[in-house]
């Protein structure tokens, strides 16, 4: 397995101060992904940057796991809409050209 592409959780843990209880939960909840190698769990590293918002929403802002799971569940959503206006949009210049 190729390291570069992963963290390992404790790893993680130890460099924000948490515990790898947390990170197990928000797997539980289906907030992230995780990846098992030899006995090891590891988060992938595209999935740092939403792990990171996650812990924000939680630690700074008190927001529990289902709060998160709800925030999460709609920028996914303002997300593909985005990018259907934004294709929608390209497909109007061609049109209007």
């Amino acid at each position: 397995m190729g390291n570069e592409h992963y963290i390992a959780i404790t790893d993680f843990c130890i460099s924000h101060n948490i515990s790898s209880k947390f990170i197990l939960e928000l797997h539980d909840y289906g907030l992230i992904e995780l990846v098992s190698r030899e006995k090891t769990r590891y988060i992938p590293l595209q999935q740092l940057p939403r792990t990171e918002k996650i812990l924000r929403l939680y630690s700074d802002l008190e927001i529990n796991l289902e709060g998160i799971a709800v925030i999460n569940h709609l920028l996914d959503r303002i997300e593909k809409m985005q990018d259907e206006i934004t294709f929608l949009k390209n497909k109007l210049d061609l049109y209007e050209e």
